[in-house]
């Protein structure tokens, strides 16, 4: 176990890692989160979508940054047990001894993506589950403990069947990867073509596997009292909208909820740090849309803050037209002015525990044209 770090340390150095895992990649915010997210739970992470979405250079690339032992494979339902566990030893087998070579495969690594992982036969996914739950590998007479800390599974598809369920239910992130937006299509060609050139992003080291469980250790000391209320309704709500989460889910969202606060550098959570629920909730593909609505709505996200931000403006510039028709001493430029006070406050609220410079600068330039309207309307009533 290497030196013990400060919390503040350590919590620099999980903000550290973020950026760097997002680096390289163009628009895939939301997947390095997830992915972080995932590492500091000691959790596991299934990215669905398309292949071309970087999944698996995500995943290798987070591995690079902690220096961890990785193994990547792409299962098909004739992959041999062999492929993933190690071939059995021979010279041991003739000895009456029944043990596996392990050597750089799944059993020894710290971090794994498995990629197509529910195209895998039913040998294979029963022994890849007990390593996701338990953290041991049973094979035939011997049972191995693993020291794998987070698998990333990657499918083109949720799973319908059965027999699947058991195995998927043990993701706590999931994350429906889509292909980046138009916008970004310029910044994309450029990195490809960085790509294809032999440009490759460096990779130095961020912090260690110790590191990271210094960290882990560090999510049953933030305080998640001011938002448990909240995260009740919000199951509540859910559970109205036909999104069922089961009683294991929930428990294990609260140390999502805790890995978001650390990321942003803080020992207590606050309500944006519901914003996890985007990537634990969600089932089926249509979930991640209906779960996103549900949070736009109930939280105070980005999005929802510079939408009632944009309210506020697109009202401020409607009562900026009246007051422009009316006369001086006019009784309404009164009531115009009242609800200026109100909006103004209503931003301060908006914005107080949103950490984002967008926000904060739509913030100010509303607040601006607050400010000029109750010049002009003090003018007009001589105060």
């Amino acid at each position: 176990m290497s030196q013990r770090k400060p919390p503040e340390e350590l919590l620099k150095l999980a903000s550290e890692f973020l950026a760097e895992l997002e680096s390289p990649f163009v628009g895939r915010h939301e997947e390095t989160l997830v992915i972080t997210l995932a590492l500091i739970t000691g959790e596991h992470a299934i990215l669905i979508g398309e292949p071309g979405t970087a999944k698996s250079a995500l995943v290798r690339r987070s591995a690079e940054l902690l220096d961890a032992r990785f193994f990547k494979y792409l299962l098909t339902k004739f992959t041999e047990p062999s492929e993933l566990f190690g071939p059995l030893d021979i010279n041991a087998l003739k000895q009456g001894v029944y043990r596996r070579i392990t050597a750089q495969k799944l059993p020894e690594s710290d971090i794994a993506f498995l990629d197509e992982i529910f195209n895998a036969n039913s040998a294979v996914l029963n022994s890849i589950l007990s390593i996701m739950q338990e953290r041991v590998l049973y094979d035939g007479y011997t049972e191995i403990r693993v020291p794998l800390w987070t698998l990333v599974g990657a499918s083109n598809r949720v799973p319908e069947e059965p027999e699947l369920e058991a195995l998927y239910d043990r993701f706590l992130f999931r994350q429906n990867v889509r292909p980046v937006d138009e916008e970004l299509w310029e910044p994309l060609l450029d990195a490809a073509w960085r790509i294809e050139m032999g440009v490759t992003a460096r990779t130095n080291k961020i912090m260690t596997m110790d590191d990271l469980k210094q960290l882990n250790e560090l999510l049953f000391k933030v305080d998640l009292t001011p938002v448990k209320g909240k995260l009740i309704r919000l199951f509540m709500i859910m559970d109205e909208k036909e999104l069922h989460i089961s009683d294991r889910r929930k428990g294990k969202i609260l140390k999502a909820v805790a890995a978001k606060a650390l990321l942003e550098g803080r020992m207590q959570a606050t309500e944006s740090d519901l914003i996890v629920l985007k990537y634990t909730v969600p089932s089926n593909i249509d979930d991640f849309d209906k779960v996103n609505a549900i949070l736009v709505e109930e939280l105070k996200t980005k999005e929802r803050v510079l939408r009632e931000l944009e309210e506020i403006a697109t009202n401020v510039r409607n009562a900026e037209k009246t007051v422009g028709q009316l006369e001086p001493f006019d009784m309404r430029l009164l009531d115009i002015y009242k609800n200026l006070k109100v909006a103004k406050g209503k931003i301060q609220g908006l914005v107080q525990d949103v950490e984002d410079e967008e926000v904060r600068r739509k913030a100010e330039e509303v607040n601006e044209l607050i400010e000029n309207l109750t010049q002009e309307i003090m003018v007009k009533l001589n105060m």
